[in-house]
């Protein structure tokens, strides 16, 4: 393979897996922005998505399209059932308590998913032709463009949400000081319960467009909570801008690295960059930066 050719095959390989770490990573900033909470099952969410989707379609026989939104809607409710059963009836608790408890909770739905679904990787087919598409001299998987357009709707569809809807206006307002929403009679719990449903919806997402190219096991959410949480925090937590930015950044350099250098520092690079850009900008990429 030429050189230009193995170039833009590991950089589209790179954009395909950093896309999926964006979209844990804003995932994470869609739960902070209206509770101050860094929901460390969020990578579980990723997971879930990814093995309901294979058992609605080959387990129970639906139709693909069908098996996507079952898969979705099946996740949102776990993320509404998480935050309702847990969270919601808490009267300010401590950062640590809830740390904790998205921690359990992604405990709890790791071992879950090992009950249900077994160790073993299970795989679910390309969304279209598996067949490799020659782009540029590259052989690509077809599924790579999808996990690329499909990012993009989700971050258009969340741009527009946010900045062009009533209901974005007020999940902003909580995110900003929610003692003054409640005021304009916004209904700051509902608000709460509704970003935990979409952040769960969105890792859902992620799960079922990855799960085609890298198989999906139980285990996998902590990898993709660590890497998505990497993104959100280089990115400037809350800041969904800035996750999509690193989580790209992060998808590129280990793609890179592991195509030129080795697999096995991929990772180590791609957390070499997040203490840099912390050392050097402690807010992140397009957080805010305070000087005391």
């Amino acid at each position: 393979m030429a050189l230009s050719a193995q170039i833009f095959q590991l950089l589209l390989t790179g954009i395909t897996i950093g896309g999926i770490y964006s979209m844990v990573a804003i995932g994470f900033n869609i739960i902070y922005n209206s509770t101050d909470i860094l929901n460390f099952a969020q990578g579980e969410f990723v997971v879930i998505g990814g093995l309901s989707a294979i058992m609605f379609h080959h387990a129970l026989g639906l139709n693909f399209v069908l098996s996507f939104f079952l898969a979705v809607a099946s996740v949102s409710f776990i993320g509404i059932l998480f935050e309702r059963s847990t969270i919601h009836f808490l009267k300010k608790p401590a950062l640590v308590t809830l740390i904790l408890i998205t921690i359990a909770v992604s405990i709890i739905l790791r071992g879950s998913a090992m009950l249900v679904w077994g160790k073993d990787s299970l795989v679910l087919e390309p969304f279209s032709s598996s067949e490799p598409l020659l782009i540029l001299g590259a052989a690509i998987h077809s599924q790579m463009l999808w996990v690329i357009g499909i990012m993009v709707v989700v971050v258009l569809f969340l741009t527009y949400l946010f900045g062009f809807t009533l209901f974005g206006k007020a999940l902003r307002a909580c995110a900003i000081n929610r003692d003054a929403a409640k005021l304009m009679g916004i209904n700051t719990k509902a608000m709460v319960t509704l970003s935990f449903a979409m952040s769960a919806a969105i890792g859902a997402i992620a799960g079922i467009i990855i799960t085609p190219i890298t198989l999906m096991e139980y285990d996998r959410g902590a990898v993709l909570g660590i890497k998505g949480f990497s993104a959100a925090i280089v990115g400037g937590v809350g800041n969904s801008t800035g996750a999509l930015v690193a989580g790209l950044m992060f998808g590129i350099i280990e793609s890179f690295c592991a195509g030129f250098i080795s697999s096995g520092y991929k990772d180590a690079f791609a957390f070499a960059l997040m203490l840099l850009v912390l050392f050097v900008r402690p807010g992140g990429l397009l957080g805010k930066y305070e000087v005391e």
